[in-house]
């Protein structure tokens, strides 16, 4: 994409976000002010360079950036499910202790972490 294209694409988003600043329901519109802001940001990462640059997104450094930042965020949720799993089964493992059957259950894939926090509640 050309600086002729990104100035186009920008003034079209510029034009878009007047439009929606006259109907109360899409005044808010924060996917129209983030295009905007992304627009104004290419526009201004190539005025920065040679005048006949295109822009390419595979050299972008706030494009490379977003698969590293969305990969953390997953293995942020990844995380938070195992800390609820963990979680639910020793409350699961807790109930059994208080009815005297757990030495009954067989121990499962995982369970050193459901220990460590059954001994954590303890000691807390």
């Amino acid at each position: 994409m050309d600086a002729v294209a990104v100035a186009a694409a920008l003034e079209d988003a510029r034009f878009d976000a007047r439009q929606d600043s006259r109907h109360e329901h899409v005044a808010d519109n924060e996917r129209g002010r983030r295009e905007l802001a992304e627009w104004e940001r290419i526009d201004q990462l190539l005025a920065a360079t040679a005048p006949d640059t295109i822009y390419d997104p595979d050299t972008d450094p706030r494009v490379q950036e977003e698969p590293a930042a969305e990969a953390a965020a997953a293995a942020g949720e990844a995380a938070l499910r195992e800390a609820a799993r963990i979680a639910a089964h020793a409350d699961e493992l807790q109930a059994l202790r208080e009815l005297g059957t757990l030495e009954e259950t067989e121990p499962r894939e995982g369970d050193e972490a459901v220990r460590d926090e059954l001994t954590r509640r303890a000691a807390g």
